[in-house]
């Protein structure tokens, strides 16, 4: 093939895919095989809509998390974000995730967390873990051992997802 009938061979897929862009998109629900979660809230939610977290996970420590929580859209937009600065900011912070990251995966001491590679002094994972136990990421479970509450595992994975946005 020519380099010039490769020139037009790439224009003609171009001017394809130009078209495809300036065509109109369907509108209507989203195929419900993919969104089945968002058909659910729209069969059950008028406008100007609302926001759904959901989910179930089963930790390493057996622990089942299974959630749910929405919210209206005006509720939301409307409300005073201030309250949730302390929540998010507790997650702010390279160390801290990394530390519920591993509380998640099983190690539930200081002890377990300060041998983590990069974590820092023992003085500086207290001062995390309190951080996480304050905003309520963490809560102690006696014995010196951590643990994510369950009714935080949901909402602390679902922020990570949106992160991802």
């Amino acid at each position: 093939m020519s380099d010039a009938d490769r020139l037009a061979a790439l224009e003609q897929r171009v001017a394809a895919l130009e078209e495809t862009l300036r065509a109109p998109r369907a509108t209507g629900t989203p195929d419900p095989e993919v969104f089945w979660a968002l058909d659910g809230l729209l069969s059950r939610v008028g406008d100007p809509g609302a926001v759904l977290i959901t989910g179930h996970v089963t930790l390493p420590d057996g622990r089942a998390a299974r959630w749910q929580e929405s919210a209206g859209t005006e509720e939301l937009v409307d409300g005073d974000w201030s309250q949730h600065v302390a929540a998010l900011a507790a997650l702010a912070h390279p160390a801290r995730i990394r530390l519920l990251q591993q509380v998640l995966r099983g190690a539930s001491t200081a002890n377990d967390l300060i041998r983590v590679d990069g974590m820092g002094t023992s003085g500086q994972v207290y001062h995390h873990l309190r951080q996480l136990v304050a905003a309520g990421w963490l809560h102690t479970t006696g014995g010196g051992r951590y643990e994510v509450p369950v009714a935080r595992v949901i909402p602390l994975l679902t922020t990570l997802l949106g992160a991802r946005r």
